[in-house]
């Protein structure tokens, strides 16, 4: 185990693995937590759930007695646990880690839940106490959802011209009033409704934040009026605030000043196939008898009432449960017949092509969000190849080892970080694009990458041929008139 004074341990106080889902993170997190005397933080919004530990992969029992890991099993399988939870739990455990001078290493595969320890980028839940620290707003809100669809906006259902609505569009087209009794009740109402309403009541507000947003994006228009409820301030204003603190369009600055990142890269064919073999041992380890058991225990008497399974719930959404929902939901005596054999393979095949398809996104969440920003502040982040696991020793674990050890000593590792010279840059979001509206078409598209895909499209050409056309014999008409 590695011995150093406090002053070098506190050059490093927090270490991030990031890297696709079967890169190898969870073995290099427990090796360098061996070597340094580090604990580990579980970042992954399904591992938080308690049983099926096959189906999210979590490490095994002999890997939990090689190195402390934390925010494991924590939650009961159908409990609503959010992205805001994890970081309330999971920030007091570093802190109190980095007090004690150890490092925490922060490993998974769920990169907002990585994001909420990294920056100050949420919310507060309205429920949290108000003398509770503010962390700042992230405007690029879409990127921080989790895979529940948590977030700190409301998800309201569109508005009805009943009655009812009727009498509070009028009282929301009259003066805005600012004191309503709670925030509860400001979301109740706004669920109530239209997005013309809602929109209008913006523009009344925070007109600047009206004209970055499409008057149908209900669910961001609905977050800018609760950020207005719950501060007193617009959502534009609390934006200049964080950028002046050092933050950027996707949230505010960094809470750890000298956290490293070890992105894990594997040729994408080669990781194909190792993730088709993880799979096909998560099989061979008792996959489907671990959903069947976790079927039988919560979902049965769902299904007996007529009511569907619920997947978008606890750990319902973890992979693996829609993917095999037909074949769970035979009766036993059927599961081994010919049907049920399809629908296993079918579920299999499913399975296998999901958790490639998840790989993909999680490398592009990595690359947009870490790599390409230029106006976000982001540590030093060091790729390691995985490709090869014979060669591990010398390409993931030296390396990293190296690095951490010259940052301990105050020195600059020989290993150079990746983002250091980023070519193909990023910093078009929301919170720099306005709208554009094409008379023409009638119709409003935010950012330039939406205006240029929509003037260069046919269905825009189209219609401004066709308006050309009826224009030229407008045109002969005055002539002749004149």
């Amino acid at each position: 185990m590695y011995q150093d004074s406090e002053m070098e341990m506190s050059r490093v106080p927090l270490l991030v693995i990031l890297g696709s889902t079967g890169s190898g993170k969870s073995k290099l997190g427990i090796e360098l937590a061996r070597k340094f005397g580090g604990e580990i933080i579980s970042a992954d919004s399904m591992q938080v759930y308690k049983d099926l530990d096959i189906v999210t992969a979590k490490v095994t029992k002999e890997e939990k007695q090689m190195a402390v890991h934390h925010m494991l099993d924590i939650v009961d399988p159908l409990t609503h646990f959010s992205v805001i939870d994890f970081r309330n739990m999971a920030l007091p455990i570093m802190d109190n880690l980095i007090s004690n001078k150890k490092i925490p290493i922060v490993v998974g595969g769920t990169n907002y839940y990585i994001e909420s320890l990294l920056w100050k980028i949420l919310i507060p839940n309205v429920k949290e106490k108000k003398d509770q620290e503010r962390n700042i707003l992230s405007d690029n809100d879409n990127d921080n959802e989790d895979s529940n669809g948590n977030t700190q906006a409301m998800l309201g259902r569109s508005g009805t011209k009943d009655e009812s609505s009727s009498k509070k569009k009028m009282k929301i087209d009259g003066k805005i009033d600012t004191k309503m009794s709670t925030i509860e009740e400001t979301k109740e109402e706004m669920s109530e409704q239209t997005n013309e309403v809602l929109y209008r009541r913006l523009v009344e507000i925070d007109p600047e934040m009206a004209q970055r947003l499409h008057p149908n994006n209900r669910r961001k228009i609905i977050r800018s009026l609760e950020v207005f409820e719950q501060y007193g301030k617009t959502h534009s204003e609390i934006l200049k605030e964080q950028r002046l603190e050092g933050g950027s369009g996707l949230g505010g600055p960094l809470r750890y000043a000298n956290a490293i990142i070890f992105l894990l890269r594997c040729d994408k064919e080669i990781l194909n196939k190792r993730l088709n073999q993880r799979v096909d041992a998560m099989m061979q380890n008792g996959l489907i008898k671990e959903l069947l058991e976790f079927h039988r225990k919560y979902n049965e008497d769902r299904i007996k009432a007529n009511l569907s399974p619920d997947y978008t719930k606890g750990i319902f959404q973890s992979i693996g449960f829609k993917e095999f929902h037909d074949y769970l939901i035979l009766p036993e005596e059927e599961r081994a017949s010919k049907k049920g054999k399809i629908l296993l393979e079918q579920g299999l095949d499913c399975l296998k092509l999901v958790t490639k398809r998840y790989a993909n996104t999680q490398q592009k969440w990595i690359r947009n969000r870490f790599l390409r920003r230029v106006d976000r502040q982001v540590p030093p982040l060091y790729e390691l190849d995985c490709t090869d696991l014979t060669q591990w020793e010398s390409t993931v674990y030296d390396k990293a080892v190296s690095i951490i050890s010259a940052v301990l000593r105050g020195e600059k590792p020989e290993e150079r970080p990746i983002n250091e010279n980023i070519k193909d840059q990023k910093t078009s979001d929301s919170s720099n694009e306005f709208q554009n509206y094409c008379e023409i078409c009638d119709r409003i598209f935010i950012g330039k990458l939406q205006w240029n895909a929509h003037i260069n499209g046919f269905k825009h050409q189209k219609h401004l041929r066709r308006k050309r056309k009826m224009e030229v014999p407008n045109s002969e008409k005055k002539a002749k008139s004149s």
